[in-house]
Formats: structure tokens, C-alpha cells, sequence
């Protein structure tokens, strides 16, 4: 199937991610797991929000277009509003119950496409920058499509953009990505009202991205380590 024309993915290609590609130091790790062709559901670690841009140009590497689910404010965000929705991103209705997002997800990884999540649903509160604990949505999503989650984990990202407190621009900052093997879940989509089965599997999740993250952290430049 040949790619959707996206006149917004184009510039934001050719414009912001030149930019970031030569103020950061890049190192990507298991971008093959990331399939060519086909339906990827991938779930990110969240330290900054900084986190979107660093995810996609890791899946761009890949040579594949992202699809976020992200807060439906920023689809009413001037100078967003316009990116999200040309881009094809997902606009989810946090803590309303409303499972159109989902569904939407779910439809996009019927057409082979790639949709990133957040299991965490916001960025980390840990002092550690490691995951906190996971939402279900994301194992719910993958059950109800049929495919496994691709753990994908960055480091490196916290000081540059965080909620309060100054950030950092100091070029040449490390940026680290690492994708790990994909987890297959034991389910299928009747599991998905297993609610207990459903939190272990989730937790099973957030200890891979932990793992990942961890391995990233331990590995991580000193003389950055401090901001």
C-alpha cells in the first residue's frame, strides 16, 4: 500500500527533524525490531516533553510514519492544532472513559501503520526518571488488535523540556534510544475482560520498558548525568 500524501508530515519532516538531528547526539539501538511493513504498536518510556519528537525521528529512522495517541487539548492548541491532525495523530479523552481513541488505534494498525502510546498516560513523577506504574490501554489495544507491543525506551531527553523548572539546550546533549524484542501476549481479545490478567500483563510491560530504560541510564555519558 503506498503511503498517505501528508502535506504536515512532509514539512515537519524536512524542518524540525534536520534541526534535531545535528543538536543532539543520536544513538538508536534496535531500530530492525521496528518491521518494515505491517501493523507496530509500540510503547515508549515518558521522561520530558521532549519525548514525541525523539520517538518519531526513532521511527523515521525506521523508515515508517508515526501515529501518537496524545491529550486531546493539544488538538485544540493553536500552533498544534493544525500538526496533530495532519499528521494523522490520535486524540485520546484522558480519564473520561471514552474508547473512540482505541478504536481509532485500533483501525490504523488494521491499515499496517505504526501507533506509538504512552502506558504511563503522562511524564514520569519518579526522582529516578524510570516508568511509573502503566494504564491497561495499551495491553487492552494490543489485545483487541491481535499484535504484540514493541517496547521502545529513550534516555537522555529530562533536562531538555520538563512540566516546571529550567531546561537545558546545550547542543551536542546525548539522546539514547533502545527498542527491545516485542512481547508477545498471552490472549487474545476475549482476555481483555480478564481485568486481572490484564494488570499482570501491563506490569509485565512497564518492567520491560524499565529494564530498558535502566540499561540506557547505566550506560549514559557521566558528565551528562547532571543536566
Amino acid at each position: 500500500m503506498a503511503a498517505r500524501r501528508e502535506p504536515w508530515y512532509q514539512a515537519i519532516r524536512w524542518t524540525v527533524f534536520p534541526l534535531l538531528r545535528v543538536w543532539f547526539d543520536w544513538r538508536f539501538e534496535g531500530l530492525e525490531t521496528i518491521a518494515a511493513h505491517g501493523p507496530v504498536l509500540i510503547a515508549c518510556n515518558h521522561a520530558s516533553y521532549l519525548d514525541p519528537l525523539v520517538n518519531s525521528y526513532a521511527v523515521l529512522r525506521a523508515r515508517r510514519r508515526p501515529r501518537f495517541l496524545a491529550k486531546q487539548e493539544l488538538f485544540t492548541t493553536p500552533g498544534l492544532k493544525w500538526a496533530m491532525k495532519g499528521t494523522g495523530q490520535i486524540p485520546v479523552a484522558r480519564g473520561t472513559g471514552d474508547r473512540s481513541s482505541l478504536e481509532s488505534a485500533e483501525r490504523a494498525l488494521a491499515r499496517g501503520e505504526v501507533v506509538l502510546v504512552y502506558p504511563e498516560g503522562t511524564v514520569t513523577k519518579r526522582d529516578d526518571g524510570l516508568p511509573m506504574q502503566g494504564k491497561t490501554g495499551t495491553v487492552r489495544l494490543a489485545l483487541a488488535a491481535g499484535v504484540p507491543i514493541v517496547p521502545m525506551a529513550s534516555w537522555g531527553s529530562a533536562p531538555v523540556w520538563q512540566k516546571s523548572g529550567p531546561g537545558s539546550l546545550r547542543p551536542g546533549r546525548p539522546v539514547w534510544v533502545r527498542v527491545g524484542r516485542p512481547l508477545h501476549l498471552d490472549g487474545d481479545a476475549s482476555t481483555i475482560e480478564d481485568h486481572d490478567t490484564v494488570v499482570a500483563l501491563t506490569e509485565q510491560l512497564m518492567d520491560a520498558l524499565r529494564e530498558l530504560a535502566i540499561d540506557l541510564r547505566d550506560r549514559y555519558p557521566t558528565r551528562w548525568r547532571d543536566g
